[in-house]
């Protein structure tokens, strides 16, 4: 065990937070220890348990960060196309999810019953959500309440088809991202008096949108 260092009650839990963090990210959940946690974090068992009652509070913290990093790294600006937006966000959760594709599958898998997890990823898709419904020409609230069903479907659509592909990558990075993008355009067109994407869709796999690099392939 390292020295243990004096650090704030703050700076300690953002310790912890960051250790579970790379713990949960490179081991299955089960394969985490929290003895493990509080060895290469310097601290005792006590101090860690102070901190997070459980493995189970640890996870929920590490992920509820995530959640939120993620959010903040997802941008909406309807100085931006459709597609261009929805090419950011799928590209910053999709680096996340290849990085910490452990953790991601115990959320969605290993604690899908978890309250708490479940809250986390509810409230996160409830922001994104708002965060399109914000940026789309929306012409009355009769289209506002029926592109929001929609949103809320294809959200749901793209986590759980992304967990799929983290547990058997049937297709590429670059595929994957197309066909979250084609779903949602398909589902919007009947609704908006305008084409939210008259480009769409692409000739062949990966192209357009700026052609931005498809990090994690």
């Amino acid at each position: 065990m390292p020295p243990r260092q004096r650090l704030t009650p703050a700076a300690r839990r953002a310790q912890l937070l960051a250790v579970g963090a790379r713990l949960f990210a490179a081991h299955p959940y089960a394969d985490v220890l929290m003895e493990e946690v509080a060895e290469q974090a310097g601290v005792s068992r006590a101090l860690l348990y102070r901190h997070f009652p459980s493995k189970q509070a640890l996870f929920a913290a590490v992920y509820r960060e995530a959640a939120d990093r993620l959010l903040a790294e997802t941008r909406f600006d309807p100085a931006d196309s459709l597609v261009e937006q929805l090419v950011q966000g799928m590209d910053v959760h999709l680096d996340y999810f290849v990085a910490n594709r452990n953790a991601v599958l115990a959320a969605n898998r290993v604690l899908a019953g978890d309250p708490v997890i479940q809250t986390i990823m509810t409230n996160e898709l409830d922001a994104l959500r708002a965060r399109l419904l914000a940026v789309l020409p929306l012409a009355d609230e009769g289209t506002r309440e029926a592109v929001s069903g929609v949103l809320k479907s294809w959200l749901v659509f793209v986590q759980v088809l992304c967990v799929d592909w983290l547990a058997r990558e049937t297709c590429t990075r670059a595929e994957l991202r197309d066909v979250c993008i084609g779903a949602v355009l398909g589902a919007l067109r009947p609704l908006l008096a305008e084409d939210p994407a008259p480009d769409w869709p692409r000739h062949g796999p990966g192209a357009g949108a700026g052609d931005a690099p498809d990090r994690g392939e």
